[in-house]
């Protein structure tokens, strides 16, 4: 699949498999605006193919996710918790989300992502759309 495609069919933050090996994923999303805020038990990385994207860190009071959830999960806001900082990548910067920590995506324009992390909750497969077969 190309990268860009599926960024380009996809609503904004959808996050849609394009490559899998075992549980592990990558998932291209088009960031455009404020994501929701997304958590996760293990570390995943965001790494820019186009574009300009903010990424926000914080650190949550108490743990948002088990310990042995798989993926991400959307939350439903801004938990409560200190601020980390902020990111601003551009295209070829690569971005650790570290595990336990709550991490939200901003873009002022249409740019493109991929993650690399565990299939979880909001990973959205649609691979009968997105595999070239000839």
């Amino acid at each position: 699949s190309n990268v860009f495609e599926v960024a380009e069919k996809s609503r904004p933050y959808e996050r849609v498999a394009i490559g899998k090996n075992f549980e592990y994923v990558i998932e291209a999303l088009r960031a455009e605006g404020t994501s929701p805020w997304y958590a996760c038990a293990h570390d995943e990385f965001a790494l820019v193919m186009d574009g300009k994207v903010e990424v926000r860190l914080l650190k949550p009071q108490k743990p948002l996710v088990a310990a042995d959830k798989a993926g991400a999960i959307a939350l439903a806001g801004a938990p409560p918790g200190r601020k980390m900082g902020r990111v601003v990548a551009g295209r070829g910067h690569m971005t650790l989300l570290p595990k336990g920590s709550a991490y939200q995506f901003h873009a002022d324009q249409a740019s493109v992502v991929t993650i690399q992390t565990i299939q979880g909750d909001v990973t959205v497969e649609r691979w009968a759309d997105i595999c070239q077969t000839k």
